[in-house]
């Protein structure tokens, strides 16, 4: 699809802010530097030593060590993108990647959102409107209505009976996991509905909840797009999430094994056209619960995921450049005729976490090893003497291997794992090294549950 000068021309800058630290602050600074962009850094108190500050055009320390002084403060990180002449802020993943009045006030400061525009973060950024957007494309949902609950306690009752119990309640804008209840029976409905409208209210600034069907083995199952402001789009392939804990992923491979290209052809092109009803931008991840051979969409992430990197693996696609691309106006180089994924690639999120407790673990890294070799990855900000903060997110690194079969990748992985050392903290290395010997695993004969179980009879063990 070539482009004509003014396409070319579109939305163009030279210089980024990242709006974001940690690993995948390298991973956007490797990303802009290959497409010859300038990067800014920014950082809070406690990352003044970190690594990629050194290897940015500029770096600015933003605020205290504490994330709502720092990395959520719109207004600093505004200011520091105006002082350092940055032409573009790309937000990551977490912190402010899917705030809409962010993305909007960015935009007004004639600046550009590495993003979807301020509309589709907010519809798709509500529970309830994006369930509406999804089921008006096709896109198959979790049964349950498309609006929120009302107050009258036996229209509530009447809504689960019709939906069949177990239900989840559901946050209207939650996310991360927070702000959901299970309901095994009508006897609990009413208590669980009133501890979840506080826990949004307090998390989430709404009260505002939903009801949906629970379902009881489902896997997760996750589907990339990359849209261009130009009425193209095109989806990558899939990707298995179900090794999770507390509702956080930990594993993550692609493609999603056992799952036939017939059955989730369609389910792919669905979500083409539910981007192209919404006029989307750039990268999204809708997520689907897969069980008894169908998929229910329950939630679309409107920015890079953490779990970008089996997808980049398998369809040789670099998710981050592309991202940034759409952000610039240009036209998408690929249509779903040239995406083709080959291969099977797995990822393990290294945490800075107590085995047992699984609480972070600060401190200082005493010693690093890290596996390198053929269809091996490592996306880090760490090294020998960094020291690890108690105050963010406790993922460390992403080991990501690559290889022919799902055989061969798991092999590999063990391999990685094997050679990879963290001394100084605690994490998680000896639970991925497990795991990866796991018979189930193995097989792929696992669903969202199975991870919590396994941790379950090991600490029992």
């Amino acid at each position: 699809m070539p482009e004509t000068p003014e396409q070319s021309a579109a939305g163009r800058f030279d210089t980024v802010l990242i709006a974001n630290r940690g690993e995948i602050a390298v991973r956007i600074q490797r990303a802009c530097r290959e497409l010859g962009l300038k990067t800014i850094a920014i950082c809070s108190e406690a990352d003044r030593e970190a690594p990629y500050g050194s290897t940015a055009d500029s770096f600015l320390c933003i605020g205290p060590s504490s994330a709502a002084k720092s990395y959520l403060n719109q207004d600093a990180i505004l200011l520091a993108a105006r002082l350092a002449g940055a032409g573009a802020i790309h937000p990551g993943y977490g912190f402010l990647s899917e705030n809409a009045a962010f993305a909007d006030a960015v935009e007004k400061a004639g600046l550009i959102f590495i993003g979807p525009t301020t509309s589709s973060i907010a519809t798709m950024g509500d529970k309830i409107s994006a369930k509406r957007a999804m089921m008006a494309a096709g896109v198959p949902c979790v049964p349950g209505p498309d609006t929120a609950l009302p107050d009258d306690p036996a229209t509530i009752e009447r809504i689960a009976l019709e939906i069949g119990y177990p239900v989840i309640i559901k946050a209207a804008g939650g996310g991360g996991g927070r702000g959901m209840r299970v309901v095994p029976k009508a006897d609990v409905l009413h208590e669980a509905i009133a501890l979840t409208r506080e826990e949004a209210r307090q998390a989430f600034g709404s009260p505002s909840l939903y009801m949906e069907k629970f379902l009881q083995h489902p896997r997760h199952i996750e589907i990339q797009v990359i849209c261009d402001d130009h009425g193209n789009a095109v989806w990558l392939g899939h990707r298995d999430c179900s090794m999770q804990r507390r509702h956080q992923k930990v594993v993550e491979e692609a493609p999603a094994p056992g799952i036939a290209s017939d059955i989730i052809q369609p389910v792919g092109l669905a979500c083409v056209q539910a981007c192209l009803q919404i006029g989307y931008r750039g990268v999204g991840t809708f997520e689907f619960l897969y069980e008894d051979g169908a998929f229910y969409f329950i939630e679309m992430n409107t920015r890079l995921q953490v779990e970008h990197p089996v997808t980049e693996m398998t369809s040789g696609v670099d998710i981050v450049q592309a991202q940034i691309r759409a952000a610039q106006g240009h036209v998408l180089d690929l249509n779903q005729g040239d995406v083709t994924c080959e291969g099977h690639s797995f990822e393990c999120r290294i945490n800075a976490e107590d085995p047992e407790t699984f609480l972070p673990s600060a401190g200082v890294v005493t010693h690093l090893a890290l596996p390198v070799g053929l269809g091996i990855r490592v996306d880090t900000h760490i090294h020998a003497g960094y020291k690890v903060s108690p105050y963010y997110d406790s993922l460390i690194a992403k080991l990501i291997v690559h290889a022919p079969t799902r055989t061969e990748a798991m092999a590999r992985m063990r391999e990685a794992l094997a050679g990879t050392e963290v001394e100084g903290i605690s994490t998680n290395i000896h639970s991925l090294r497990a795991l990866f010997e796991d018979g189930a695993f193995a097989r792929g004969e696992t669903d969202i549950h199975y991870l919590e179980q396994w941790l379950k009879l090991r600490r029992a063990a």
